[in-house]
């Protein structure tokens, strides 16, 4: 369980948006953003595999940020097809920053989530000021005109993936040479399969840092 959690509000480019800070025990090392599903389609901030990867950066010592997006729960706005919701996670990480100066930044998303946060890294990168790591579930390939990642982002797809099939998700990686962690038997939600993202990521992460 997190040791801590936090509720806050920002204000954003379309109004106050609605946020949750998960906190880990000890100072944080790292500052990790979240971002969720389709807002149309019912994804919020509490989205189970949304919850997954904040508890998973909360496990790794990162201080772990997730908004709704606009016109989701007590979020102002409309929903603005990802290029707004990329400005307001900007305004997030410029709030986390601020509170949390000098740690690295880890960006994570699931589905439409990918979406927002690969565009963000692609800023961050123009700017000079790029995320350590991206970690992608359920990528929004063939949904969205995703861009182009850095190589060492962590990719994990459900093979019965049936909102992003799978081969979707090679011919977007496949030009860049990038793999993608495959698990057997999942949907689009992970139904029964959320502890792999969470064992995977930490597996991963250590690996890199070792």
């Amino acid at each position: 369980m997190n040791n801590k959690s936090e509720k806050f509000t920002l204000p954003g480019h379309a109004g106050l948006m609605e946020g949750l800070l998960d906190l880990p025990k000890e100072a944080p090392r790292g500052i990790a953003l979240v971002a969720h599903p389709h807002p149309l389609f019912g994804g919020t901030m509490d989205n189970k595999v949304a919850q997954t990867l904040a508890r998973t950066f909360v496990a790794l010592g990162y201080a772990a940020a997730r908004i709704n997006f606009r016109g989701v729960g007590a979020s102002e706005g409309v929903h603005d097809h990802g290029h707004g919701e990329a400005d307001d996670m900007m305004l997030l990480l410029e709030h986390m920053r601020a509170r949390y100066p000098g740690l690295p930044l880890a960006l994570s998303g699931f589905s439409f989530g990918t979406f927002v946060q690969s565009q963000l890294q692609q800023r961050l990168i123009a700017a000079g000021t790029p995320a350590e790591r991206l970690v992608l579930v359920g990528s929004a390939a063939g949904k969205w005109a995703m861009p182009e990642i850095p190589a060492n982002t962590i990719l994990i797809h459900g093979e019965l993936d049936e909102t992003i099939p799978l081969r979707d998700v090679f011919d977007w990686l496949r030009p860049q040479d990038i793999p993608v962690i495959v698990i057997p038997g999942a949907d689009h939600f992970f139904h029964r399969k959320l502890q792999h993202i969470k064992s995977l990521i930490i597996q991963l992460w250590h690996a890199d840092k070792a």
